[in-house]
């Protein structure tokens, strides 16, 4: 369970730098590329937390799976950026394949 919040942790720090990586304007603006910066320290940081109990490619996985999902919501609400009717489904089926490999795959034993 501790290796799950971990990986969130990593996962929500990824989101946080990603979105903020647009606000800093090719790094010329040091608050957002401060962000950036401790952003993806802190999500390898955590990640690493994380290896130690959960297989590297299950982990990875979840990670790139729910950070693009959070990414593509965060530009929408953040910068306007138009999620159409193809993007939420694909979005959904992302989440969705998080799920099955999270709940329902034997890689995720120990």
């Amino acid at each position: 369970m501790k290796s799950h919040l971990f990986l969130l942790g990593a996962i929500l720090s990824e989101v946080v730098a990603t979105s903020a990586l647009k606000a800093s304007e090719n790094f010329t603006r040091p608050g957002p590329t401060a962000i950036v910066v401790a952003g993806y320290a802190l999500a390898f940081w955590l990640l690493s937390f994380t290896l130690r109990t959960m297989p590297v490619g299950l982990a990875y996985a979840i990670w790139s799976g729910l950070g693009m999902a959070l990414i593509a919501v965060a530009g929408w609400l953040l910068y306007g950026q138009r999620l159409d009717a193809w993007a939420w489904l694909g979005l959904a089926l992302i989440i969705a394949g998080v799920l099955v490999l999270q709940l329902l795959s034997k890689s995720a034993a120990h």
